[in-house]
């Protein structure tokens, strides 16, 4: 059992936590942008909170952002920019809901409680569509044009990388690989099986 002095002084001593780069490529070697990558394990979920301030919002027939990544527990706002009215709705497994069609600013938000991946369209206007990704980790991170993605701060510990992207086919998993994290960070390269001008 840890004496009082001994407790203090390990409470005194910070998590070891460093950067993680991740970088995703298509199956014809190049960047896949808009993949979003994200790390899980007991640790992460335990530390993941509720967000605040999401919004996605109708803008010029289109949602903005088109795509959009939570933690669960989040509220996320749908705000029509529009002059037009919209509907905002979901099928999917992990959210289920409908907004009828309004103007402005809908009085609730809804509330994505379950991880999984979630999918908008609009019965109005068939060509607005986007995604919800609910996760269960505060790291979390969309790659840019490069396919690059820069996680800071993760505590070091065992990881898995999950990486998902919207062109995979309807209901599949996020890719999954293995992930150790040190002192001194980490690097991972995933190679998605989709062509990155599909």
């Amino acid at each position: 059992m840890l004496s009082a002095c001994a407790a203090a002084m390990l409470a005194l001593v910070p998590c070891h936590a460093a950067g993680v780069d991740v970088l995703v490529t298509g199956s014809d070697g190049k960047p896949l942008a808009e993949t979003v990558v994200f790390l899980e394990s007991p640790e992460a979920r335990a530390a993941a909170r509720p967000m605040t301030g999401v919004e996605v919002a109708q803008s010029m027939r289109r949602f903005a952002p088109r795509m959009v990544v939570v933690t669960v527990n989040t509220a996320v706002q749908f705000p029509n920019m529009d002059s037009v009215a919209h509907n905002v709705y979901s099928y999917s497994p992990a959210k289920t809901f409908e907004l009828k069609l309004y103007k402005g600013k809908p009085a609730n938000p809804v509330l994505f409680d379950r991880p999984g991946v979630v999918v908008l369209g609009c019965n109005i206007h068939d060509q607005m569509i986007a995604w919800v990704l609910v996760v269960e980790t505060p790291h979390f991170a969309i790659v840019d044009a490069q396919g690059r993605a820069r996680f800071a701060d993760v505590p070091a510990g065992s990881y898995k990388l999950r990486s998902w992207h919207a062109a995979l086919p309807v209901g599949a998993a996020a890719l999954e690989q293995a992930l150790t994290v040190n002192g001194s960070g980490a690097t991972a390269a995933v190679k998605m099986p989709l062509a990155a001008g599909s």
